[in-house]
């Protein structure tokens, strides 16, 4: 998507604080962050939401990068989230999965 901002970020047209990349998968700290450690993994590929996640080979390569960027930082203990629509608090419609740690995460959340 031409305006979608996380696309910019995976393209490298705008900088972002990159904490782990693969060829398919790239992650960088939240500008607005909810906790000491609040990383946002993507597809590289434009996808909306989880609702258009139909690969399932990427959907587990998601979920794979999120133990190996937290293997790789030394986190031990945190929360993933996924928000599916506005409702739900997506806010950036590209799928991205937040971690979040770095302090005690209570539910729910508040």
């Amino acid at each position: 998507m031409d305006n979608c901002i996380f696309c910019k970020i995976a393209n490298k047209e705008i900088p972002g604080n990159i904490v782990y990349e693969n060829e398919d998968i790239i992650a960088f700290n939240d500008i607005n962050p909810q906790a000491p450690v609040h990383i946002l993994v993507i597809p590289k590929k434009h996808i909306e939401s989880l609702n258009e996640l139909a690969d399932k080979n990427l959907a587990g390569e998601l979920l794979d990068s999120v133990r190996e960027i937290c293997k790789k930082l030394n986190i031990k203990d945190y929360r993933t989230v996924i928000n599916t629509g506005k409702e739900a608090g997506q806010e950036v419609f590209h799928i991205h999965l937040h971690i979040l740690s770095g302090r005690p995460l209570k539910w729910p959340p508040g």
